[in-house]
């Protein structure tokens, strides 16, 4: 189509382009890789032992608190139910109520948590009706001592008000001394009756 000559000028026409265009990208791979190796290398990454973590101060969150938290819970449990032990024996002392019966009352009325409510709004460790603290001259029903000491209080006026009789004592603790009267002896309440038995068997065991 064209002559040797023309032919031979547009080869070496593209051939020069061809150079040049290679040149240029090896000159911007050259700068490119000069720019690349003049930035600082990034830092490496330093990770922490286990160990090294708990020694921070403060301390990261794992979500591991729940762990302390329940170990200082059940180190409560043990210090409170050893403060409500040395409550009883000194109400026991005071009132002249068997120490076992006081600790089997507050074992079924509370679980010995002294900041139990009931349905009925008795409340704390011998679970005291608001009316009733308030007679047997306690300010605050959720204060272990006060508690403590009134619930036991009450129980021994049960006690002498029914001659030294635990069952009927205890059954007005639970149903109230109207409904023994009513009854002529424990109310045919099962609540009351479970009540009855089940502070007797930890009293007696």
């Amino acid at each position: 189509m064209f002559s040797p000559t023309l032919t031979k000028m547009i080869n070496s026409s593209g051939a020069q382009a061809a150079m040049q265009r290679s040149a240029q990208i090896e000159n911007f791979i050259t700068l490119q890789t000069k720019n690349i190796q003049t930035l600082e290398p990034p830092k490496p990454t330093q990770t922490k032992s286990f160990e090294e973590y708990l020694e921070l101060d403060p301390p990261p969150v794992f979500g591991i608190d729940t762990i302390k938290n329940i170990k200082k819970t059940s180190t409560d449990k043990k210090t409170l139910r050893a403060e409500i032990n040395d409550i009883v024996k000194k109400a026991a002392a005071t009132h002249g109520v068997d120490e076992k019966l006081i600790l089997a009352v507050i074992k079924q009325e509370s679980g010995f948590n002294p900041k139990a409510v009931s349905h009925c709004g008795a409340e704390g460790l011998m679970q005291l009706m608001p009316g009733t603290a308030k007679g047997l001259g306690v300010k605050d029903s959720f204060d272990p001592v006060q508690n403590v000491m009134g619930g036991t209080k009450y129980l021994k006026n049960l006690l002498k008000k029914y001659n030294g009789n635990i069952i009927l004592a205890l059954a007005a603790y639970n149903a109230g001394s109207g409904n023994v009267a009513k009854y002529n002896g424990v109310p045919p309440f099962k609540e009351t009756q479970n009540y009855v038995k089940k502070v007797l068997a930890n009293y007696l065991s």
